[in-house]
C-alpha cells in the first residue's frame, strides 16, 4: 500500500500556481511566502448567506460555528456549475453520482452530485460510496435506515450498487463493523480525513488506479513548482 500523500489545502492551491508560473515564468516574495506556509492561492472569504445554482441547489451556505474553516471547503461553483472543493487526494472533488437509480434526485447534501459539504451538513455527507446489501441492513439495525424512501427530503431510499454520498461516520463504524461499502477517491470530500485515514479509504477505493494516477500528476506538478522555485 502506498504511504505517499498530499496535503489537500497546499496541492489544490499547487495547480493553480504551477499553470501561472509555468506559463509567465514569474515568480515574487509574496507567492514564495504563502508556498513556503502551505497556503498558497487560498480561498478568499465568501459572501454570507446561501448560494444557489441556477437550478436552486444550494451550493454553499456560510458560517463557521464549528470553528473549523468551512471557508475553505466550500467554495462557489466554477463556470460548469461544478464546486470548487477539493478530494481526500487533494484534487478537485469530481461528481459522485448525479441521478441515482434513475430517480431524477442527485446526491449530496446539497443534491447536487456532489459530497460537497458545509456549516449545515452535520452529518457530514462527505464519502461517496456503493452501497451493499450488507451495509444497508447494518445501517437500518443501528437505527439509521437508507432503504425507505423519504420524498420531503428528496430522498429516493438505497438499494444493492447504489452509489450515494455518506455520513463520514456513518462509513468509520461500518468499518468498525467490518463491512464498510466500497470508495470512490475522487469524490469523496477531503473533510472525510477528519474522521478516518487515506490508508482505509484507499484499501476500499474502487478507483485506485485512477486515484494513483492523479497523485502522480499532482506530484510532477508540485516537482516542477520546487524546482522553479529552486532556480
Amino acid at each position: 500500500m502506498r504511504k505517499d500523500s498530499v496535503n489537500p489545502r497546499r496541492s489544490i492551491g499547487l495547480l493553480f500556481v504551477v499553470t501561472i508560473l509555468v506559463n509567465a515564468g514569474a515568480t515574487n516574495a509574496f507567492v514564495r511566502e504563502r508556498y513556503a506556509r502551505g497556503s498558497v492561492f487560498q480561498s478568499p472569504s465568501l459572501s454570507a448567506g446561501l448560494q444557489r445554482n441556477k437550478n436552486g441547489a444550494v451550493l454553499f451556505a456560510r458560517s463557521d460555528k464549528d470553528g473549523d474553516d468551512d471557508e475553505e471547503f466550500t467554495m462557489p461553483t466554477d463556470s460548469d456549475g461544478k464546486p470548487k472543493a477539493v478530494n481526500v487526494l487533494g484534487t478537485p472533488l469530481e461528481c459522485c453520482c448525479a441521478n441515482v437509480r434513475n430517480s431524477g434526485v442527485a446526491t449530496g447534501f446539497y443534491r447536487n452530485g456532489f459530497c460537497a459539504t458545509g456549516p449545515n451538513d452535520f452529518g457530514r455527507h462527505t464519502v461517496c460510496v456503493r452501497v451493499t446489501k450488507e451495509f444497508l441492513l447494518f445501517s437500518q439495525q443501528v437505527g439509521n435506515d437508507l432503504s425507505t424512501p423519504v420524498p420531503q427530503y428528496q430522498f429516493p431510499g438505497l438499494k444493492d450498487g447504489d452509489i450515494w454520498c455518506l455520513c463520514a461516520q456513518r462509513w468509520v463504524e461500518a468499518f468498525e463493523n467490518g463491512i464498510a461499502p466500497k470508495v470512490y477517491l475522487k469524490a469523496t470530500h477531503e473533510k472525510s480525513l477528519t474522521y478516518t485515514d487515506i490508508d482505509s479509504l484507499r484499501a476500499h477505493a474502487l478507483d485506485l488506479a485512477d486515484a494513483d494516477e492523479s497523485v502522480d500528476e499532482l506530484n510532477e506538478q508540485r516537482a516542477k513548482l520546487d524546482k522553479l522555485f529552486e532556480s
